[in-house]
């Protein structure tokens, strides 16, 4: 039962569907209403999740593989999933409770706190779940206290990351009913206020094109020749190395995400220069697909969310994942995520440099997946602040933050059995290396006692806040009123 739970809580089509569901209900609605909310705001997470799929299984994962084979890189790669599956081998059912507990006291929290977010997001609830798991266990709790500890922390991220997030979600959305769900918070925080130097900027949605040059406004179009002119530079390195005359099987073992260059499998042989266009062009067509899921599923969620905010927790905002702030601002997505990237490669130099001459560090190699997810977030939240230069700078500097920040949690998961491996948005590693070191200082009851503490600061705060009687009028200011 504790499975089939957990399955439903991590898969995020199912959970938010049964939330619109709950919504339509308390509202009231018509029983074809609320069908039709609930199938609709399901497929909507399964068309975002076919278009996320389709990205990283087809071009997004084979980009980072070609890159790294035609620059010849080594080092770590951040993966989120890598390390949760690492975390599940011995920490899979305090995982599951934590998880579990944590949604309710989300809520609780929510209800009695300035925090009014449910965090929507499965799949990074769990991951969040399954590291708090590792630290609080390396700390020395176990039993109900790990548990009970774990879900207090867990819940308090799901609405504290929402919350820094908010001034900025708002111009982005024009809305507050919509919140945002990711555990790379701080990144994108950092992000905007990056952007807030560059007040003013036209919006990167707002770039005046030669009139021959306006078809470029379609992000179909742009995305797609963009992507396919990187796939053609960083491919014909690739080929200048002999990743063609290659044993393929040797090149798959490391990089087995090139199966289509290498043409594995396929009847009929395909040119390096076709796979390199259609690759480009594919990861606009799963960008398509991301952007339309999205569409539907905030035309659905929001109003049904009402049923919630009013009946359950007053003021409730739903926190949805990265992808829907994406059709707010599509080009900001693409510069946001290229020039992550290059901020991620010149993070990786400044680390060979300094293992090099000061000190051992890992080396994290650009990831194309956080460097898109996350760095392509970064750039709408820059834009949002500060136009096209605030999108340029503050992905920039995102790109650089998710490379340095993994770097620092090495330290921190290599003392928990972790090796060549590391999350990879920013809020996991700002916590990991946060509560890491607390845990070094003082491991077992102290850690508890923090926990609580994170958790129950902000509902004291807030019940103080509604108790407190209005100041009382001095003697000087009544005789002011009295003489106005």
């Amino acid at each position: 039962m504790l499975n089939f739970i957990i399955n439903i809580l991590s898969t995020p089509s199912i959970l938010v569907g049964l939330l619109a569901c709950i919504g339509m209900v308390l509202q009231k609605k018509p029983i074809e209403d609320v069908i039709k909310s609930t199938i609709k705001t399901i497929v909507g997470f399964l068309v975002l999740s076919a278009g996320s799929s389709f990205l990283q299984s087809g071009s997004l994962l084979a980009f980072g593989d070609l890159f790294n084979y035609a620059f010849n890189m080594q080092g770590v790669v951040p993966n989120s999933e890598a390390a949760v599956s690492l975390a599940l081998n011995d920490f899979a059912t305090s995982t599951a409770y934590i998880m579990a507990l944590a949604m309710v006291l989300n809520i609780v929290l929510a209800r009695f706190s300035k925090m009014r977010y449910i965090f929507l997001t499965g799949h990074h609830t769990l991951y969040m779940a399954a590291m708090i798991s590792v630290l609080l266990s390396v700390a020395g709790l176990n039993g109900v206290m790990l548990v009970i500890s774990g879900a207090m922390l867990l819940a308090f991220m799901m609405c504290f990351s929402p919350m820094i997030c908010e001034p900025t979600m708002k111009k982005i959305v024009h809305t507050d009913q919509l919140g945002f769900g990711h555990f790379g918070g701080v990144g994108y925080w950092l992000s905007a206020q990056v952007g807030k130097l560059f007040k003013g900027t036209k919006s990167t949605e707002e770039i005046p094109f030669p009139q021959r040059l306006t078809f470029l406004r379609d992000t179909t179009v742009s995305i797609s020749l963009t992507m396919m002119i990187f796939f053609l530079i960083v491919c014909s390195v690739a080929v200048g190395r002999g990743i063609l005359t290659a044993d393929p099987e040797v090149i798959l073992a490391s990089y087995p995400n090139l199966g289509g260059l290498l043409n594995v499998g396929a009847e009929t042989q395909t040119n390096w220069i076709v796979w390199s266009l259609t690759s480009g062009m594919s990861f606009a067509g799963a960008i398509y697909i991301i952007l339309s899921g999205v569409r539907l599923i905030v035309g659905e969620l929001v109003p049904a969310f009402r049923g919630i905010a009013e009946k359950l927790v007053p003021g409730a905002v739903p926190a949805i994942d990265c992808p829907v702030v994406f059709p707010y601002a599509p080009n900001a997505v693409l510069i946001g995520f290229l020039c992550s990237f290059v901020g991620g490669i010149l993070g990786m130099i400044i680390l060979i440099m300094a293992n090099a001459n000061l000190t051992p560090i890992a080396i994290i190699l650009p990831g194309v997946v956080p460097h898109f997810f996350c760095g392509a977030t970064a750039g709408v939240f820059g834009n949002a602040e500060g136009g096209y230069k605030g999108c340029v700078l503050g992905s920039f500097v995102h790109g650089l933050l998710i490379t340095f920040l993994p770097a620092l949690s090495m330290f921190v998961f290599s003392n928990f059995g972790f090796s060549n491996t590391t999350f990879s948005d920013a809020d996991f590693s700002a916590l990991a290396i946060l509560f890491g070191n607390f845990i070094n200082m003082a491991p077992g009851l102290p850690v508890f006692i923090l926990c609580a503490v994170v958790y129950f600061a902000p509902i004291m705060m807030y019940v103080f806040s509604r108790k407190k009687k209005p100041a009382e009028v001095t003697e000087e200011e009544e005789a002011a009123l009295a003489g106005r």
